[in-house]
């Protein structure tokens, strides 16, 4: 079964029952061909809808009342098992699409080695996630979703309507993001001023990533979860929001090939005993180039978000949803056409 809000979403809670009901259908409708295991694409797409539904539970608590069995735990817990697939499944497309065409004879054989290791990792993942997908836990998941689907219920709040509390919604998450302290990477304070790195060698920002990996996967796990959120609002704001979007979805790309890169890494030092990164020198100048060249795109994300003038702006679009400043465009018109009008007519006081 499909479901779907029968009106017009006006309220909070009806956006949170339209944000359930489309992220709970897809993941739904990739289970079967996950199941079946042919194509990785629906694994990442069920994958991506369970975590859009996290995001959605996570973003939409003040608004509604969950069961047990449907609450974000229990949905993180399906997903954790689909991740680990998923990413055997990246780790195989990255070897052998973007490295191994690329590597001399010797260091193809290395790889093709790693290829044989996944295989077989990849075979007991699967069979993770297939047994977690017939296993009672998953059940009892659907039927709690099922069931608030079919009645659902809400906290008073979720009868306020959306134009009213839509910034409150939204910027909590932004904030969040904002005050993550991966943003900081690389940079010096001097009293009051940042000192942004400039001309990095390459060895430096290896250097600088092998130091901070975690602090900036975990910036591009955040940057994720207001990407998913803030996507569920897209027709109540205009062009500057689809632009902070747009940047936000290249802050989670760009560090999600630099820790896709060191995922790769550990994967391969982890499989060969003698560290084998340091007997295959074109893949590891590869590997360092591709890192080097992300961390400049983000470099520049980084400035711009670390401008007061750009967290202003970001936060004053929020505040200014475009469907509610158009009625204030609109009344702002209307009462200048009024005042025009009575200036025009000619009666005496």
């Amino acid at each position: 079964m499909k479901y779907k809000l029968e009106h017009e979403p006006k309220t909070f809670g009806d956006w949170a029952y339209l944000a359930v009901a489309k992220h709970y259908n897809k993941f739904l409708s990739h289970e079967i061909r996950v199941l079946e295991d042919k194509d990785p694409e629906e694994l990442h797409q069920m994958r991506v809808g369970m975590r859009r539904l996290r995001s959605t539970i996570h973003g939409f608590t003040a608004a509604f009342n969950l069961p047990k069995n449907a609450q974000d735990k229990k949905v993180g817990k399906i997903a954790k098992a689909l991740g680990k697939l998923r990413d055997l499944d990246v780790l195989e497309d990255n070897l052998k699409n973007k490295y191994y065409p690329h590597l001399p004879t010797d260091e193809q054989k290395h790889l093709k080695q790693g290829l044989s290791s996944l295989v077989k990792q990849r075979k007991k993942a699967f069979k993770t996630v297939k047994d977690t997908l017939n296993s009672q836990n998953y059940f009892d998941l659907k039927q709690a979703f099922d069931d608030w689907l079919n009645n659902p219920k809400y906290h008073d709040i979720a009868q306020v309507s959306i134009q009213t509390i839509l910034a409150d919604l939204l910027l909590p998450e932004v904030s969040q993001l904002m005050l993550h302290p991966g943003w900081v990477v690389g940079v010096n304070f001097e009293s009051e001023t940042m000192n942004f790195p400039d001309n990095l060698s390459k060895k430096e920002v290896k250097s600088l990533l092998d130091k901070e990996e975690l602090v900036l996967h975990d910036l591009r796990k955040a940057a994720k979860r207001t990407r998913y959120n803030m996507e569920l609002f897209t027709q109540f704001y205009g062009d500057r929001y689809q632009n902070y979007l747009k940047d936000i979805k290249g802050i989670q790309s760009i560090l999600g090939d630099i820790q896709d890169s060191f995922v790769l890494a550990e994967f391969l030092d982890h499989i060969f005993d003698d560290h084998i990164l340091s007997n295959m020198p074109i893949f590891s100048k590869i590997l360092q180039e591709n890192r080097y060249h992300k961390w400049q795109q983000w470099e520049q994300l980084q400035r711009k978000f670390l401008n007061y003038q750009t967290r202003k702006d970001f936060h004053l679009t929020i505040l200014e949803p475009s469907i509610i400043q158009s009625r204030i465009e609109d009344s702002q018109n209307n009462s200048q056409n009024v005042a025009e009008k009575i200036a025009s007519t000619n009666i005496s006081p």
